[in-house]
């Protein structure tokens, strides 16, 4: 059996995402800011695509940026607030300890620049507070940025309460929603969202496209200098089919969301009782304010690149956190922002489910990692110190 539980890192596009692509790759091929008839039928496709994003995320048009992905809207949206922050005296920025690195690496630059960057500290479950957002806003800051949901233990920010805390202060608010588009229900105007990132491979759409929405008023910064395109906001000729592919990705995801959802939570769920019961494992992250179909475990004695190479062995493609820091030797700094010990952060596995997985597969899964964690322990020295009493278990 072969199953891919790696979604969170990127998903299959679907075939209503390729047939959409399609007729933009060999018929309507032009240039959107050509005027003739040609570049004009692609221009067409293109501000309807935009106003079609706009409506699925509660806004106008005119707000739609079109980006290479959740990484450049992240930058854009971050630096973009800085330099009109540090315009009117204000280099203070709100973010939390466990963001993307396309978020922490940006604030990281941007302290070099002598911006004050406080990171709010995480709870246990996963989870900040209004109220944290509302005690460190200060008369100084410029930005809160505050990831819709995180994209390693899966846990959902209550981001319509910290936005009206924002909203009530004055202060922009940007989400990175690269692991919520598509799963969640969002609506910009109505949870308080001055901008927010997505990117489409994360919905069955195609990788290298996303969108950065910014209120109307909100002025962004260019990462890109050159042409005109994207209100002059974003140089370089559009990537028309991938932009078509992306559209119809996400209007399938959310027109389908609340029957995708009703499927996977239940099978979520089975999947963390499964893996509740192998001995001296964690869940990470809050059970129920977490995405539908992410599961997230730490195992004790278990070092996390074996544990995803056997279960690759036995059919099932998973990962232990983040695509984008694999090669690193590092625990997760989202585990460890949560509070678990270094040498418990090393054996952890992010289980990502989609609307294909079945519930054959969610057994064969619980069986494989108990399997193999039980195997690792009968080789682990460590396990064996635990099991004698030299080393006391954390977990």
């Amino acid at each position: 059996m072969q199953i891919y539980a790696d979604n969170a890192a990127t998903t299959k596009m679907s075939a209503t995402a390729v047939h959409a692509m399609l007729p933009y790759l060999a018929e309507i091929y032009g240039n959107p800011s050509s005027l003739h008839s040609v570049g004009q039928q692609a221009n067409e496709a293109l501000c309807d695509a935009r106003a079609r994003i706009a409506a699925l995320l509660g806004c106008n048009a005119r707000e739609i940026t079109f980006t290479s992905g959740g990484s450049e809207a992240d930058n854009q949206a971050i630096i973009s607030a800085a330099i009109r922050g540090a315009a009117k005296g204000k280099k203070h920025i709100i973010s939390t300890a466990f963001e993307h690195h396309a978020v922490l690496h940006t604030l990281q630059k941007l302290q070099k620049q002598g911006f004050e960057v406080e990171l709010l500290d995480v709870h246990e479950n996963g989870l900040v507070t209004p109220e944290q957002v509302r005690d460190a806003i200060r008369e100084d800051t410029c930005l809160v940025t505050i990831m819709y949901a995180n994209n390693e233990i899966g846990t959902v920010q209550p981001i319509p309460e910290i936005g009206a805390v924002c909203r009530e202060k004055g202060v922009l608010f940007h989400t990175d929603a690269v692991q919520a588009a598509g799963h969640l229900h969002i609506d910009v105007k109505a949870q308080n969202i001055d901008m927010l990132s997505l990117s489409a491979h994360k919905f069955h759409g195609p990788k290298g496209i996303g969108v950065l929405y910014a209120r109307r008023g909100v002025w962004l910064e260019n990462l890109i200098e050159g042409g005109a395109q994207e209100h002059g906001k974003r140089a370089g000729t559009e990537n028309l089919p991938a932009i078509m592919g992306m559209t119809a990705a996400l209007e399938d995801a959310c027109a389908n969301m609340e029957r995708n959802n009703a499927k996977l939570i239940p099978l979520r769920d089975r999947l963390m009782d499964g893996l509740s019961q192998i001995p001296h494992s964690i869940l990470n992250g809050d059970r129920t304010s977490r995405l539908p179909g992410n599961v997230h475990f730490c195992f004790e004695a278990i070092e996390g690149e074996s544990l995803l190479l056997l279960l690759d062995d036995k059919g099932v493609q998973a990962s232990s956190g983040s695509a984008c820091t694999s090669g690193s030797l590092d625990p997760s700094h989202v585990l460890l922002a949560i509070g678990r010990p270094h040498e418990i952060a090393h054996g952890s596995l992010r289980l990502s489910l989609s609307a294909e997985t079945t519930v054959e597969e969610v057994d064969y899964m619980i069986e494989a990692v108990t399997d193999v964690v039980a195997y690792l322990r009968s080789i682990s020295p460590v396990w064996r110190d635990l099991q004698t009493g030299k080393q006391t278990f954390a977990i």
